[in-house]
């Protein structure tokens, strides 16, 4: 984990009200693994002040790539940053992905802007030679983000709306029980990112069909190293808290009292 001043090289939109940036940084690119994430300072002002996590999207050869949402001060302020300019970036920070070594498929569940840390995911996956079934699900079809990107690495990709404007009119839930339950698809492992009630969802049914599962939390993280305290999550062991952003934010489904 370092603190650099690292340059953009791009900031684009790429759907209503969502960015993708691309950092120059080789220590990055380097020490960055799937699932882990950045904290990065949005302004040089005092406002916003926290600095702001955003997940890993994609580890290049000289740099890294992060899609957020502007949906606050904070990101939006990020949105009218230009290539050119420096961001003050820590990280790579938290605990990422555990990648199996099993050589059956893998299902990657998507909801929103959780797609975000799970296209890094999906390109290791797909390095190792190992198919990948995507589940990315989204409120209407403009929230349904890197769908092409995951085909052309050769993911199987379905899409669900919950207004059925695109795919399966439901949750991306539904898809995965389909999969496990209908199709009794042979997997290596589920691997989730996204809302709270998507995650609990994925977890109950990897658990009803004895699959192992590893969900990436999605907290309030102000500083990204544990110190503040501000992103417990409760997990089984009695009156045990883990950090979201210390000691995940991926942990195994079956850890956490959801």
């Amino acid at each position: 984990m370092r603190q650099l001043k690292t340059k953009i090289l791009a900031n684009k939109q790429i759907a209503k009200g969502f960015y993708r940036m691309r950092l120059g940084s080789p220590y990055f690119a380097k020490r960055t693994k799937p699932g882990q994430f950045f904290e990065v300072r949005c302004s040089r002002a005092n406002k916003p002040l926290l600095r702001r996590p955003l997940s890993a999207h994609r580890i290049l050869d000289k740099g890294v790539e992060l899609l957020y949402e502007a949906v606050g001060p904070g990101t939006e302020h990020l949105s009218r940053k230009t290539a050119g300019e420096y961001l003050d970036v820590v990280g790579p920070l938290g605990n990422g992905f555990n990648i199996s070594s099993d050589k059956r498929p893998a299902i990657l569940v998507a909801g929103g802007v959780g797609v975000a840390s799970l296209l890094a995911l999906a390109e290791k996956i797909s390095s190792k030679r190992i198919g990948s079934y995507v589940i990315i699900g989204a409120r209407k079809a403009q929230g349904v983000l890197c769908e092409k990107e995951l085909k052309k690495m050769g993911c199987f990709v379905m899409v669900s709306t919950e207004d059925g404007s695109r795919g399966h009119k439901g949750y991306a839930t539904d898809i995965l029980r389909h999969l496990l339950e209908v199709v009794k698809c042979q997997t290596s492992g589920i691997y989730a990112c996204g809302p709270h009630p998507m995650l609990k969802a994925a977890a109950h049914i990897a658990y009803l069909s004895g699959t192992q599962c590893q969900v990436s939390l999605d907290e309030r993280m102000a500083c990204g190293i544990g110190v503040c305290l501000g992103c417990p999550v409760k997990v089984k062991t009695k009156g045990v808290y883990k950090m979201v952003c210390k000691d995940g934010p991926v942990f195994n489904a079956e850890e956490i009292a959801w």
